[in-house]
């Protein structure tokens, strides 16, 4: 019996971390309103100052695993708040594992006054895996606003 307790313990850890895991992820009213809170800060301070603090991974526009990227509207990225190496890169292009052109769709839609979701598939920053994903977008002058929920 002694020998099962630290099996026991193992799963019940294991558990545990599957269900924390699970409810560290945002949903879609904590993305929009992380995509208001930047549409704010872009309106009082400016882009130059917005895209260094979108930027910054640990920053004021992360939450759990939720994050904001701003485009201009041609598809570059202007600030990354998981990955700020990929600031200045053009992202029209970009295509999911299904070939879908997820930056283009939400810069169009934007464009004609819409804010999402765009649905595709990308690898999740925490456990590197493929994942669906829901992106939410807001245009705001010159820019494109966006943060996704994984599902």
């Amino acid at each position: 019996m002694k020998f099962l307790l630290p099996i026991f313990a193992a799963l019940l850890l294991s558990l545990t971390t599957v269900n924390a895991r699970a409810a560290e992820h945002g949903t879609a009213e904590e993305a929009i309103a992380l995509i208001n809170k930047t549409a704010a800060y872009l309106i009082d301070e400016g882009p130059e100052r917005t895209f260094f603090e979108v930027s910054n991974p640990r920053g004021r526009f992360t939450y759990r695993d939720l994050y904001v990227v701003i485009y201009d509207l041609q598809g570059r990225i202007m600030a990354h708040g998981m990955t700020p190496r990929l600031v200045g890169l053009n992202a029209m292009e970009y295509r999911d594992d299904d070939d879908k052109q997820f930056v283009r769709e939400m810069i169009e839609r934007a464009a004609k006054g819409q804010t999402g979701p765009v649905d595709y598939k990308w690898v999740h920053p925490q456990t590197q895996r493929l994942h669906a994903k829901s992106a939410y977008f807001r245009q705001v002058g010159l820019y494109v606003i966006t943060a996704g929920i994984y599902k």
